[in-house]
């Protein structure tokens, strides 16, 4: 007994001066690393009020580019809502701050990017200066670490987190997922030598069962952690698009194709079709007047080949239909496509010229009228094709935001709502539908007027009373 108790103190003594040799490597690569990252602050100004958010970002080149997740944005908010954005060094006083511009968004890679202003850039270091020849990939069960920020009230202090790589799966992009939390949302994760491995992404969540007093049999939850992540989008997938700076605050060009609603092909039908181990994606919608219809595109068509090779396989098969978004995300319009097609019995090849892709809702014009509570803003063309309207029919706005317990609200408008007529006129466009609410709203004597609103295919008139 004596002599095992001196082995366990032997093998002890041996791991912790093993780790005391290797802390203060481990502290040198800590300290150059948290050198890449940032913590982002940056306010919308609303309607009502100026909400901040607080994100967490990787610095991607030396000219103090700064990426950070798509999810930190609401997509109803346009580039002009974004303000005063502020850049932290991880664990200086949150009064130190530096300024930044927001040069927009990347459809692609589904990141936004802000730059730095120059004082604060020799104190940053890009993530890039950390690749590895090759940039491999991690091996099942080896231990990775990465780094995570505290809140702002604690001046956002780096900390440590590691686990090791569990399963390494394509989403499309290929991704490491790990046993627990190995870095803060969208920040860089190393291996042992200090090695950039990738970025964490969101999304991942566990499920677990709930009891309560009142529901004994238990409720299935999904737990997502909003500040760390243990999944990794690999290197391979990140280092070759952090040159991808927007052009503008938008993000434009966007390539469009327009076939939506892209289903996986059951395994069971391609088998009954004798399509062996090939994946398909069916169409089950051919947006008007877009690059897919001009290209002779059409519903039911199931789609094998892209640019040439099969679809890839992969598992779930959901992944394939974000992998074909994906390729037309990163291309631009003009650019040619093929698609490999079936139709019923028939094998085609479709080629279909790219085209910028229409207003999106966050960039439409948009105005504010208070007295009535109202936001409207122009009718889009993703307006149109979620309400399935023909292109004709593409007139009036939509109701952007509705003020609690304004006149517009206190009539029932809601947010969403299509409004097709003001005072029993036609809403041509958003200039004629400012024009008729901003005399409206200047009219003190009126005490109200009505509107004809499209609301999940239903219309309704709505009286709007002003006194």
């Amino acid at each position: 007994m004596i002599r095992l108790r001196l082995a366990f103190l032997s093998l002890a003594l041996a791991v912790a001066a093993g780790l005391s040799a290797q802390s203060p490597d481990r502290q040198a690569l800590w300290a150059e690393r948290v050198n890449c990252v940032v913590a982002i602050e940056f306010f919308t100004e609303t309607e009502l009020d100026r909400r901040p958010t607080e994100v967490f970002g990787v610095v991607a080149d030396d000219a103090g580019t700064i990426i950070f997740p798509a999810a930190a944005v609401n997509p109803r908010v346009t580039a002009s809502q974004l303000k005063d954005f502020r850049v932290y060094l991880p664990g200086t006083p949150v009064t130190a701050y530096f300024a930044a511009t927001y040069l927009g968004p990347d459809e692609y890679t589904g990141w936004h990017f802000i730059r730095v202003e120059e004082k604060a850039r020799p104190r940053l270091v890009p993530v890039t200066r950390f690749a590895r020849p090759g940039n491999p990939a991690p091996a099942i069960a080896e231990e990775l670490w990465g780094i995570g920020l505290r809140k702002k009230d604690e001046d956002f202090a780096p900390f440590f987190l590691s686990s090791r790589v569990a399963i390494i799966q394509r989403l499309p992009q290929r991704t490491a997922v790990l046993a627990q939390d190995v870095a803060g949302q969208g920040m860089p994760v190393f291996d042992a030598t200090g090695g950039f491995v990738g970025l964490t992404v969101g999304g991942f969540g566990q499920t677990f069962v709930q009891y309560s007093a009142r529901d004994r049999g238990g409720l299935p939850v999904v737990m997502v952690n909003p500040d760390e992540s243990s999944a990794v989008t690999l290197a391979e997938e990140v280092l070759p698009h952090l040159g991808r700076v927007p052009q503008n605050p938008e993000g434009r060009p966007l390539a469009w194709l327009g076939a939506n609603g892209l289903e996986p092909l059951d395994p069971e039908v391609a088998a009954f079709m004798k399509l062996g181990g090939q994946t398909g994606l069916v169409v089950s919608e051919v947006l008007e007047g877009s690059p897919a219809e001009k290209a002779g595109l059409r519903e039911r068509d199931i789609i094998l080949t892209f640019a040439g090779a099969p679809l890839p396989l992969y598992k779930p098969d959901r992944v394939v239909a974000a992998y074909l978004d994906r390729e037309i995300d990163r291309r631009r319009p003009g650019d040619t496509v093929t698609l490999g097609v079936l139709r019923g019995d028939q094998r085609m090849e479709i080629t279909a010229t790219l085209e910028d892709a229409p207003t999106l809702p966050r960039e439409a014009e948009r105005r504010y009228f208070d007295f009535v509570g109202l936001t409207v803003r122009a009718f889009t063309y993703a307006d149109g094709a979620v309400r399935r309207a023909k292109l004709a029919s593409h007139r009036g706005v939509i109701a952007h935001f509705v003020k609690a317990n304004a006149p517009a609200s206190t009539a029932g408008l809601r947010m969403d709502d299509w409004i097709k007529e003001i005072d029993g006129v036609p809403v041509a466009d958003f200039a004629g539908a400012a024009a008729q609410l901003a005399a409206i709203e200047a009219d003190r004597a009126r005490s109200e007027f009505v509107v004809l609103v499209d609301r999940g295919g239903e219309t309704a008139v709505l009286r709007v009373k002003l006194k």
